[in-house]
């Protein structure tokens, strides 16, 4: 699997994905330098991160591995090829996760950073925490993100994977639902770990969305999902070669 991951990260050499890496934390960061300065930067950061930055620049680098094969014969030049769909779709995968966790761990440093020179309202620990979670339970949403390329193309999938976040942060992430809905996952956890609600205020002392007994269950249900996601999509790239 090593090979196809190091293939499919040689493709976005040079790419807009690929810039994605260092743009998006780097925008995140200086939103909330310009915004929210002193004590609230390091909470501000993580909560616009999952919020805003992280759906839309997760979404397109999906969209952007899979558009670089797309706009190449429709994926003519891999089919071609003697290498097996299923490990070239899990490539792909792999390596979406890795400009995933390489644009968080951008993010993390940051605010881990910024600790020397502003208030800090994140310990370490939570910190990493924070940075731990968010990688964990939106991996899900890359072979969906893919797919969705796949059949609907970059606007549609765009589109619908925005909708989904935006939607389950406000409707669900706050509620006894939370676990049911996969995008309300991230937002649901961090309000236990950064002590923050989805919109910015703090959780009020004492309030249940602080006891962090969710984590583990919000983690593993999360990596179900990605892992179910991740099958079933490869199963329906597979199917190209017979077409």
């Amino acid at each position: 699997m090593r090979v196809y991951i190091h293939a499919e990260l040689l493709k976005l050499r040079r790419t807009f994905t690929a810039r994605l890496v260092w743009l998006a934390p780097l925008l995140t960061l200086l939103l909330c330098a310009g915004l929210m300065a002193g004590t609230f930067f390091q909470t501000a950061s993580y909560n616009w991160w999952y919020t805003m930055i992280l759906p839309g620049a997760l979404s397109l680098m999906g969209i952007g591995i899979i558009q670089k094969d797309r706009k190449k014969l429709n994926y003519r030049a891999i089919l071609g090829l003697p290498a097996s769909l299923g490990k070239v779709w899990l490539g792909k995968i792999g390596a979406v996760s890795l400009v995933l966790f390489a644009s968080t761990f951008l993010l993390f440093a940051g605010i881990t950073l910024s600790g020397f020179v502003l208030p800090s309202a994140l310990n370490l620990k939570d910190s990493l925490t924070a940075f731990s979670l968010l990688v964990l339970t939106v991996l899900w949403q890359i072979p969906l993100c893919m797919y969705l390329t796949m059949r609907l193309g970059m606007y549609g999938a765009l589109l619908l994977n925005l909708l989904g976040n935006v939607m389950a942060i406000g409707s669900f992430a706050t509620t006894e639902l939370w676990w049911v809905i996969p995008y309300a996952i991230p937002a649901r956890l961090m309000c236990a770990v950064i002590n923050t609600l989805p919109n910015g205020l703090p959780v009020p002392a004492g309030d249940p969305l602080l006891e962090q007994g969710v984590l583990l269950p919000g983690v593993l249900i999360a990596l179900g999902w990605f892992l179910l996601l991740s099958l079933l999509t490869m199963q329906a790239f597979k199917r190209q070669e017979a077409r």
